[in-house]
C-alpha cells in the first residue's frame, strides 16, 4: 500500500481570511528609506485636514510601489473608532523632495463598518411577509395599521362627509334665501319708481 494518498487527504490549505469590504490590502515590500522617515511631513499634510487633537500616534509606514509611501496615523476622531488617517508621500527618482499625493481616513480590521448594502429587491422577501403575518394573533385587528382605521376613525370618516353635506347644504339654502330677498326687494324698488313718475 502506497502512504502518499493518505498524506494527500491529510493535508488541507488554510483559507485565506475573508477580506472586508473597504479595508485596504498593503503591498508588502521595503519602503523607501527617505518617505518612510517622513513621519512629520505626514502629521503635518495630515493636520491640514483635522484637527491635531484628532490625530493619534503613528502606526506604520507602507510601500505602494517604487517611491509611494503611506502613513497612518490612529484616529481619534469620535466615531471614527479603529479607523486610521493616512498620507500618501511620494519623491521623484534621485530627489530628496518630498510631495504629498493624498490624504484621508480609511478604516481597518477593527473599525466599525455599515453592512454591506441590499438591494431592496432582496431586502423584502415573501417570508418577511409572512412571519408579520404569523406574529399577529388570528382574529385580532392589529391596532395602528396603515391599511385598516380603528373604528373610532371609521365612524369619524362616516360621520364627516354627512355634516360637511347637510353644513354645504344649509349655506347654499342661506344664500338662495338672501338673493331671493335682494331680488324682492330689488323688484319693489322698481315698481315704487313706476308709479312716482
Amino acid at each position: 500500500m502506497n502512504p502518499e494518498p493518505e498524506q494527500a487527504e491529510s493535508k488541507v490549505e488554510p483559507k485565506a481570511p475573508r477580506r472586508r469590504t473597504g479595508v485596504p490590502v498593503w503591498r508588502t515590500g521595503k519602503p523607501d528609506a527617505v518617505l518612510a522617515a517622513a513621519v512629520d511631513a505626514a502629521r503635518t499634510a495630515i493636520e491640514g485636514i483635522a484637527k491635531a487633537s484628532e490625530i493619534g500616534d503613528h502606526l506604520a509606514a507602507r510601500t505602494e510601489g517604487d517611491r509611494v509611501v503611506t502613513h497612518l496615523f490612529e484616529s481619534r476622531l469620535p466615531g471614527y473608532l479603529g479607523w486610521q488617517w493616512y498620507a500618501v508621500l511620494t519623491r521623484n527618482s534621485r530627489s530628496k523632495v518630498i510631495t504629498v499625493n493624498e490624504l484621508g481616513l480609511l478604516p481597518s480590521e477593527d473599525s466599525i463598518l455599515a453592512p454591506e448594502w441590499v438591494p431592496w429587491a432582496e431586502r423584502v422577501r415573501p417570508e418577511d411577509a409572512q412571519e408579520q403575518d404569523e406574529q399577529e394573533a388570528p382574529g385580532e385587528a392589529p391596532t395602528g395599521s396603515e391599511t385598516e382605521p380603528d373604528a373610532e376613525t371609521a365612524a369619524d370618516a362616516e360621520t364627516e362627509p354627512d355634516a360637511e353635506t347637510a353644513a354645504d347644504a344649509e349655506a347654499e339654502s342661506d344664500a338662495e334665501t338672501a338673493a331671493d330677498a335682494e331680488a324682492e326687494s330689488d323688484a319693489e324698488t322698481a315698481a315704487d319708481a313706476q308709479e312716482r313718475d
